[in-house]
C-alpha cells in the first residue's frame, strides 16, 4: 500500500482541498474589494459634496446658483464612483459599490444569493468606515451633517420613495443598457458622472439622490441621522426591480448583461469581464 509520502490516491485528494482554499481565497478577495471599493467611493463622493455644497466651505463664496453646485457635486460624486471602478479594486470584484446593484444582478441572475449577500455587507461595512473617515471634515462638514440623505420636510413618503426609485431606475437602466451592449460596454463606469450631475442637480433637494442604501447607511450611523431612513431601502430597492425590468424590455434580440460586473478585467477577452462568483 502507497503511504501519504509516497505519493498514493491521497495525493490528488491534498491537491483538490489545496485549490480549494486558494478558490475560497479568490472568493473572499472580492468581498474585500468591494467593501474597500465603497469606502474609497464615500470618502471621495462625500468630501467632493460637502467642499462644493456646504454653506462653510470657501466655494460658498462663489454664490454659485444651487442646481449648478448640486450638478458639479453630483458630476464629482460620480466621477469618484468611475475612478473606483475602473480602480485595481473595481476591476477585481466587479463594482458594484452599492446593494441596489447588486440586487439587480441578482434578479438579472448573474450572481447567486449567497455571494450577493456577501456583497451587500461588504458595502455596508465599507460605508461605514468611510462616512467615519469623512467626520475629519469638521466642521465643513456639519451642516450637510456629513453626507447624510434625508427626505425634505413636507415630503409625502410615498413620493419620498417614488424619486429614489426613478433615481436608482435610471442607474440600473443605464448600466444595464451599456452592459448588453459590446461596443458601449467599455464605457460603462463613465456614465455616473454626467448622471449624477443631472440627477442630483434635480432631485437633491427632495431627497437627496442616494439611490444606494449603503451611501445612507453609512452617514446615517456615524452621525445618528436617521429620519426616513428606510426611504433609502425600500426605493432603491424598487428601482432595482423596475431597471431589471426596463434593461430586459429593451434586451430583446440577445442584449442582455451577462456578466455581473461594471468593470471589466484587462486580461478579459473582449473587455467582457471575469464573472464575480455566481
Amino acid at each position: 500500500m502507497r503511504t501519504v509520502t509516497g505519493g498514493g490516491w491521497r495525493d490528488p485528494l491534498r491537491r483538490w482541498h489545496d485549490l480549494e482554499r486558494a478558490a475560497d481565497r479568490s472568493t473572499w478577495s472580492l468581498y474585500v474589494a468591494e467593501l474597500l471599493g465603497t469606502a474609497l467611493l464615500l470618502v471621495g463622493g462625500l468630501s467632493a459634496v460637502i467642499v462644493v455644497v456646504s454653506p462653510a466651505s470657501p466655494v460658498a463664496a462663489l454664490s454659485l446658483p444651487g442646481w449648478l453646485a448640486r450638478g458639479i457635486a453630483g458630476a464629482l460624486f460620480g466621477l469618484t464612483g468611475s475612478l473606483v471602478t475602473v480602480s485595481a479594486l473595481g476591476r477585481h470584484s466587479g463594482a458594484h459599490l452599492n446593494p441596489a446593484m447588486t440586487l439587480a444582478f441578482l434578479l438579472e441572475r448573474r450572481i447567486s444569493a449567497s455571494h450577493a449577500a456577501r456583497y451587500v455587507v461588504g458595502q455596508l461595512v465599507g460605508a461605514v468606515a468611510g462616512a467615519a473617515v469623512v467626520l475629519a471634515w469638521e466642521p465643513l462638514g456639519a451642516p450637510l451633517r456629513y453626507g447624510a440623505t434625508t427626505p425634505v420636510h413636507g415630503l409625502a413618503p410615498w413620493l419620498a420613495v417614488a424619486l429614489e426609485a426613478l433615481c436608482t431606475l435610471v442607474l440600473v437602466g443605464t448600466v444595464f443598457l451599456f452592459l448588453g451592449r459590446p461596443r458601449l460596454r467599455r464605457f460603462t463606469p463613465w456614465t455616473m458622472s454626467p448622471m449624477y450631475a443631472v440627477m442630483v442637480s434635480l432631485e437633491a433637494p427632495w431627497t437627496g439622490t442616494s439611490t444606494n442604501p449603503a451611501r445612507t447607511l453609512g452617514p446615517a450611523l456615524v452621525t445618528g441621522t436617521w429620519q426616513g431612513a428606510w426611504v433609502y431601502l425600500v426605493g432603491p430597492a424598487l428601482g432595482a426591480v423596475a431597471g431589471v425590468g426596463l434593461a430586459r424590455a429593451l434586451g430583446r434580440g440577445g442584449r442582455r448583461v451577462d456578466q455581473a460586473r461594471i468593470a471589466s478585467h484587462p486580461g478579459d477577452p473582449g473587455q467582457r469581464g471575469r464573472p464575480a462568483p455566481g
